[in-house]
């Protein structure tokens, strides 16, 4: 019997009239979107899950922290993401407050006076005395967190004993391969690539060498020192660097974040799929550590998806040359780059980024939509749910995005009405990152038709009973497309959803799973418009 029997078909609504608090108002009435409103609640009260954007944690303390964490306020910064994963994973009360990256936006001159370098993330520490001090660098941040959290207080450990001689031993080589790792990174990345992936020529034949292409230095370099991981996450029993830890440990936090942005830009620039069937084989400790993050929700809060970091990393690091396997890179960069994945139906899993080898929502989201893990349990974590039915699991990442749509649409509209003909000015300064213009104008007189799509896009995201409502709804939307906004606007308010398609970001306004949704639906109204 199906999961959507009795449930109610539609939110039939003239989305030209009702406004965006009727909207919210049937966002919350859904069983997610419930659910989603109780969470909010609970994270401005700093109970809540993980989340990129919570500005409190208070887990089990009683009075308010005297740490304040100074993070990005977007989630690309991966020095942040390592400093939260091991707050979250050790549960330690902080506050936080967001600011935007050099790349993305202007820092506060509140935070340049007390951090002149803008340095992120930074640690705000107030003393019992009342005194105030700010410390720097993610790894210093992290070692005085886990100093000042120890496990006779009943913090997890993160860090070997120090008369544990052969794991502090074990951890500083760990910690050097992470640093050459890295390198290889940037080698294989940002730097032309050098001879290789070509034929060997007439000598090379002559000499017997196979006519196969060849890997580049650069490649072959990155590969192995992906091997020499792959070979000490092997060596112990669980899927972590340490054995006397069933929980990451900092050493995991210091790898994960980059490794999560090799992932993306390996993949984008240079064709290599490190999650494929054949790297699998090749590194399968490593895809088991990969596997194991995945399946941890505080670690969805904090993952990107491989559009978000490849937009994130050249503003960061530097632009990525394209090189390696060809014909992979081509249909790599149109998946990524939502050409061709972005488009409704959708698969229910993605060819790159695999959704469901952990929780691919809020695990808060998942009870409320009656999703069980493949362990048969209601939102677990520490479970795939490559099981999921599919249609179940799409039903609920679509009314997360139009819970999210719903919640500020007014703002969202006016955003969005950047991309009109007489938006996108920017008449103060622009910055590193591609797609950040955070002082552009609107086109206002294109508000209310960006307006009426975005309020059709958010119903058919919302509707319920099924893929037959969600069908109707997308009729209803079709609808209202074609006899609510002028022909002499659609083209322009199709820019305008265009504009706010390629600047939904991972994690920072849904997960990927619910993301793909938003991008795909907004795609949708694109399509009637033209």
């Amino acid at each position: 019997m199906s999961s959507f029997t009795n449930l109610p078909t539609s939110l039939s609504m003239s989305t030209a009239t009702d406004s965006w608090e009727t909207l919210q108002s049937a966002a919350s009435k859904t069983p997610v979107g419930s659910a989603l409103d109780e969470e909010s609640a609970a994270r401005t009260a700093g109970t809540g899950a993980a989340f990129v954007q919570n500005k409190l944690r208070m887990f089990d303390a009683i009075s308010r922290p005297k740490l304040t964490l100074y993070r990005d306020h977007a989630g690309w910064c991966p020095y942040c993401e390592k400093s939260m994963l091991l707050i979250e994973e050790k549960r330690i009360p902080i506050n936080i407050e967001l600011v935007p990256m050099r790349s993305y936006g202007d820092k506060p001159e509140s935070f340049l006076r007390m951090v002149p370098s803008g340095l992120l993330p930074a640690l705000l520490v107030e003393t019992s005395d009342g005194r105030k001090q700010v410390v720097t660098e993610s790894q210093v941040i992290m070692e005085l967190l886990d100093q000042w959290h120890p496990v006779e207080d009943g913090y997890r450990q993160m860090m070997p004993a120090e008369d544990d001689s052969a794991s502090m031993q074990r951890y500083r080589q760990l910690s050097n391969l992470e640093r050459e790792l890295f390198s290889w990174w940037c080698t294989l990345i940002f730097r032309p690539e050098g001879p290789g992936f070509g034929s060997p020529g007439m000598l090379g034949k002559l000499m017997g060498k196979s006519s196969e292409p060849s890997m580049s230095g650069a490649m072959s370099g990155f590969l192995e020192c992906l091997e020499k991981v792959d070979t000490a996450l092997a060596s112990t029993k669980g899927p972590w660097f340490f054995d006397w830890a069933d929980h990451p440990t900092m050493i995991d936090f210091i790898y994960v974040s980059h490794v999560e942005r090799m992932l993306a830009s390996a993949a984008f620039w240079k064709g290599l799929d490190l999650r494929s069937d054949k790297y699998q084989q090749q590194f399968p400790a490593l895809n088991a550590w990969l596997d194991a993050f995945e399946k941890r929700e505080c670690y969805l809060a904090f993952k990107s998806d491989y559009y978000t970091n490849v937009k994130d990393i050249p503003p960061q690091y530097g632009p990525g040359y394209d090189g390696g396997f060809e014909d992979e890179r081509i249909l790599f960069q149109k998946n990524i780059s939502g050409k061709e994945s972005w488009s409704l139906p959708l698969s229910f899993d993605d060819e790159l980024q695999p959704l469901y080898k952990g929780p691919p929502l809020p695990l808060c989201v998942l009870k409320a939509a009656g999703i069980s893990g493949d362990n048969g349990e209601l939102a677990s974590e520490g479970t795939s749910y490559e099981k999921a039915e599919p249609e179940q699991m799409a039903e609920a990442c679509r009314q997360m995005a139009g819970w999210k749509l719903a919640s500020n649409g007014s703002a969202v509209a006016k955003f969005a009405a950047r991309g009109g003909p007489k938006g996108s000015r920017n008449p103060r300064k622009g910055f590193g990152a591609e797609l950040a213009d955070p002082y552009a104008m609107s086109d206002e007189k294109l508000i209310p038709a960006v307006e009426i799509a975005l309020k059709s896009v958010c119903v058919s995201l919302l509707a319920q009973g099924g893929p037959s409502a969600h069908d109707a709804a997308l009729n209803e939307m079709k609808e209202n497309l074609q006899t609510q906004i002028s022909k002499d606007e659609a083209r322009d308010v199709a820019s305008s959803l265009a504009y706010l398609r390629d600047r939904v970001g991972v994690p920072r306004d849904l997960p990927l799973a619910s993301a793909r949704q938003l991008r795909a639906h907004l795609n949708a109204a694109i399509d009637v418009l033209h």
